[in-house]
């Protein structure tokens, strides 16, 4: 396994990390390219916590970011303080960052993700813990829906957010029972992406991907 990308991901780069947060961690490797051609094909992803990590194969990883998955997503864009691996191809692969996007899959998967956070809060219970739980549900539903609209509007992804007390705030309210403002948020958004002129394209650049792929491949074969 070669590590080419790899940083400090969720609500400790977008600034909503509280003194309970996990530190969560995604990055990008590059298997062995003749391992690919064996009886057992490589790992495509590894996953552990305590750390909590994820790491995906640059094959994987690159299908997850154009599919427009905004986790995936997040490691090209991060604060430069967030990261903690950056090697040649993880430069590349931040420089090739907008060749990944598209329109259509920014909008529907930033609505999906925000409309799994909402399903959550309508089957959460009134514990202490399932109170804490929506809260948590209730900031990801608020921040997905504004990256995701500043991201369609601008060809920018916001990692670090400029009032994270807002979104603390908006989750406390939901938490406490205010359902009706999350489902507003969310219509609101729908309105907004249907309005929105967006600069992206209809399609990602799949070809420079590819490129960067397969130099990964290349440099990864036995010498």
């Amino acid at each position: 396994m070669h590590l080419l990308l790899s940083g400090i991901v969720g609500s400790v780069a977008y600034g909503l990390a509280g003194p309970d947060s996990d530190v969560d961690r995604i990055g990008v490797f590059a298997a062995p390219t003749v391992a690919f051609h064996g009886l057992h094909p490589p790992r495509e992803s590894v996953v552990t916590t305590g750390p909590d990590v994820t790491l995906h194969e640059c094959a994987k990883y690159a299908r997850l970011a154009l599919s427009g998955n905004p986790t995936a997503t997040e490691l090209m864009w991060l604060p430069e303080e967030c990261y903690e691996t950056r090697t040649e191809f993880g430069e590349r692969l931040i420089g090739i960052r907008a060749a990944f996007l598209s329109a259509p899959r920014v909008r529907d998967a930033y609505l999906g993700y925000a409309s799994q956070q909402f399903r959550k809060l309508t089957t959460r219970d009134s514990s202490v813990g399932g109170r804490r739980r929506s809260a948590k549900h209730a900031r990801h539903l608020a921040r997905l829906l504004h990256q995701g609209r500043v991201l369609y509007a601008t060809g920018v992804l916001e990692i670090r957010l400029a009032d994270p007390e807002w979104f603390r705030a908006f989750g406390e309210r939901v938490a406490g029972g205010a359902l009706a403002e999350a489902e507003e948020l969310v219509a609101a958004a729908e309105r907004d992406f249907a309005r929105i002129r967006t600069p992206l394209p209809e399609r990602p650049d799949e070809e420079t991907v590819e490129r960067w792929l397969l130099d990964v491949r290349a440099a990864h074969l036995p010498r």
